[in-house]
């Protein structure tokens, strides 16, 4: 076993471990945020790492998740569980309708389209009445269960859910990373014509990495509605969300299997600290440190604090 892989699997097991001895909810919550964060980024690493498609339109998708669920809670009171289910084949629907037209597209001209489609979701679901509009949508209180994906007397349950997705996501990108599909994403991002050339169907391989990332990031959607019982679009779609997916993979390694994990437990727990003691006082501060944390890991370590840990290895 690969050393880094190994150290990988002791740092989840403590993971696991730490509830049995976390006491603080903030630290918790610091936790469920930093997990939640890496799920999105490894799915975003599916079609920004591998395939090389810069997206910043991800944070729709994670929209989409939580708003489908919302919805047919409030409305139709659907299970949660069923509408995380719905939430990915919208997800997956909407990469389709994205990526058709914007996979045409080269380089900084596809970041600009799925940022401009990200700030198009805010608008529709800002003006729509039916999901809200700018008031967003209350959860309905539940019988706290499992089944109704609803916690009310501690956050240790949705640790342990969030845990269990960011095992899935780690799963579905070590495949992705291993299989055909991987090899042949990193050819598109290494030389698109001559992966042509070899008879690549580009457009095709695209398309299934940015569904896999939009259902890793709709899951992290229905997960955050059930979490805070409360969405709108400026929490669920803002262009900065999709942004910090894109530092964070940068910051661990963007590329690596397990970059976006260690960006997260480095990027999230320092903007939630700046947050909390930094306030209102401190408001430009928290953007700067990000600014300097990139810039450092830009200059000296280029491929991602995984190179710290994995030398050569994924």
């Amino acid at each position: 076993m690969k050393k880094g892989l190994f150290v990988f699997i002791l740092f989840m097991c403590i993971l696991a471990a730490v509830p049995l001895f976390l006491g603080d909810p903030f630290v918790c919550h610091i936790l469920i945020m930093t997990m939640m964060y890496a799920t999105m980024s490894i799915g975003w690493n599916v079609i920004g790492g591998y395939a090389g498609q810069v997206s910043f339109g991800n944070a729709a998708f994670f929209g989409v998740g939580a708003y489908t669920t919302a919805i047919l809670l409030v409305n139709f009171s659907v299970n949660p569980w069923l509408g995380m289910l719905a939430g990915c084949v919208l997800s997956v629907g909407l990469a389709v309708v994205v990526g058709y037209p914007c996979f045409r597209l080269r380089g900084h001209y596809f970041a600009i389209a799925t940022i401009a489609v990200g700030e198009i979701m805010v608008v529709i679901f800002t003006n729509w009445d039916y999901v809200g509009a700018a008031v967003g949508i209350y959860m309905p209180i539940l019988e706290e269960s499992f089944t109704n994906f609803e916690f009310h007397s501690s956050k240790i349950p949705y640790y342990y859910i969030i845990l269990c997705m960011l095992v899935f996501a780690i799963a579905v990108s070590y495949i992705v990373e291993e299989s055909r599909l991987g090899y042949y994403l990193r050819a598109i991002k290494d030389d698109p014509d001559g992966a042509r050339s070899l008879g690549i169907d580009i457009q095709k391989y695209k398309m299934i990495a940015f569904s896999i990332s939009a259902v890793l990031t709709s899951i992290c959607g229905t997960f955050y509605g059930q979490y805070v019982l409360y969405i709108h679009p400026s929490s669920t779609m803002d262009l900065m969300m999709s942004i910090h997916l894109c530092i964070i993979a940068l910051i661990g390694g963007i590329g690596k299997l397990f970059g976006p994990v260690i960006g997260a437990f480095v990027f999230i727990p320092l903007m939630e600290l700046t947050r909390v003691y930094l306030g209102s006082e401190g408001q430009g501060i928290d953007m700067i440190i990000y600014s300097l944390l990139v810039i450092m890991i830009a200059i000296w370590r280029p491929q991602g604090l995984w190179a710290l840990f994995s030398r050569g290895d994924k």
